[in-house]
């Protein structure tokens, strides 16, 4: 953009080079200092307009101070909306109802502030993929012996039979408790750390980490191969969810007794006054992986040698409770939350007779006791998890 210096005051056309025919125009003010002949000009070039840097700096300070200010503007709004409603919810209140509403508001925080404190007091519940991972390191209640290249696996025909098509085939050939099975694998490579690795997929839903044989399970074309000959398996939570509606293999009773007796052994069918139709199924493995209260109880019984007469006579281990301590109503649920990590409300029995704790006895005699709400049995079944040590069913997630 060109310009003619004569028409701009305080205009000044300085040489350089000697060179006049290529002299560049400037305009800008020429300020004398009163101690000198020197001066100090402020040269602005003509290349970015006719506008001064310091009309645009007014400008840009304009345009931010207005900004400012509708932002402001929009905060008070908002704010002032806020209050605006709350008054016009209030306007028709009585004081009562608008104490009664800031006491709600106090108590739901200070009820927030009760669970936050107490998610960070307790430990986190350890899930059933966890407890699953330890049952296969530890190899509790094992009921069969895969042999593997001449390695011995201790393992669960139940869980193995309910995750994978292959074993449930190959198990069926093989009744018995403490059966050993030959495994012929005819997936190329599969070495004794790979096959390791493979039943704790099986138990886990996972390959784990850091291990050599984890990643050649990874790959691609032994996966595919794997699956061509042991199946697909479901997920953890699908396949589990079908073992406790089926309960096959079951090799645990869970009778009930009505005396203030503390759980026993006894394998006594006339033990606790309890009908094989009253029998509950389960598994040792799942109630020795998620209760160490049922752990301890196995334990011992191996210990005095009565787990060995039940393998010799092929008959399922008879776990009496006594049902003062553990109601009959509440272990549909705490079975559903051993294999699937949700505690549903919905299963417990409701209007029998006999599934009432010690306290709702002592209720009834007194002549107070009503129907259970879901409150008071979210309650009772929080005891007895404690009592369980069976800490999922305290923390459990709902269906």
């Amino acid at each position: 953009m060109g310009a003619n210096g004569s028409s701009y005051p305080h205009s000044c056309s300085p040489r350089i080079g000697g060179n006049t025919q290529t002299q560049q125009t400037f305009i800008g003010t020429s300020s004398y200092s009163q101690q000198g002949y020197g001066w100090e000009s402020k040269l602005y070039s003509l290349e970015h307009g006719h506008e001064r840097p310091a009309d645009r700096k007014k400008k840009s300070l304009g345009l931010a101070t207005l900004k400012r200010r509708f932002i402001k503007r929009r905060k008070s709004s908002r704010s002032a909306d806020h209050a605006r409603q709350m008054r016009e919810l209030l306007s028709g209140w009585d004081v009562r109802d608008t104490n009664a509403l800031a006491e709600e508001y106090e108590g739901t925080a200070a009820l927030k502030e009760l669970s936050f404190q107490a998610s960070l007091a307790r430990a986190e519940a350890p899930s059933l993929q966890r407890d699953l991972a330890a049952l296969y390191q530890h190899k509790y209640c094992t009921d069969v012996d895969l042999i593997f290249q001449g390695t011995c696996f201790p393992a669960h025909r139940a869980i193995l039979a309910a995750r994978c098509p292959f074993f449930k085939t190959l198990l069926s050939s093989s009744p018995g408790y403490g059966a050993e099975v030959l495994m012929d694998v005819d997936t190329a490579g599969i070495d004794v750390p790979m096959f390791s690795a493979l039943l704790h997929y099986l138990y886990t839903g996972e390959f784990g980490v850091g291990g050599a044989e984890d990643s050649r399970l990874q790959n691609v074309d032994v996966l595919v191969q794997l699956s061509e000959e042991f199946g697909t398996p479901n997920s953890l939570e699908a396949d589990m969810k079908g073992l406790f509606d089926y309960m096959c293999y079951y090799d645990a009773l869970l009778s009930f007794s009505s005396d203030s007796e503390m759980i026993d052994g006894s394998r006594s069918s006339g033990g606790g006054g309890a009908t094989p139709e009253e029998d509950l199924r389960a598994h040792k493995a799942i109630l020795s992986a998620r209760s160490p209260f049922f752990r301890n109880l196995l334990q011992r019984r191996i210990r005095t040698g009565e787990e060995m007469t039940e393998r010799t006579l092929q008959t399922p281990t008879r776990i009496v409770l006594d049902e003062s301590i553990i109601p009959r109503k509440y272990v549909q649920v705490i079975l559903h939350c051993m294999y699937t990590d949700v505690v549903d409300l919905g299963l417990v029995l409701r209007g029998s007779p006999s599934s009432c704790s010690l306290g709702e006895v002592q209720a009834l005699v007194s002549g107070c006791r009503g129907a259970s709400t879901r409150t008071e049995e979210a309650m009772e079944l929080y005891h007895i998890a404690l009592f369980l040590e069976f800490s999922m069913l305290a923390q459990g997630r709902k269906p």
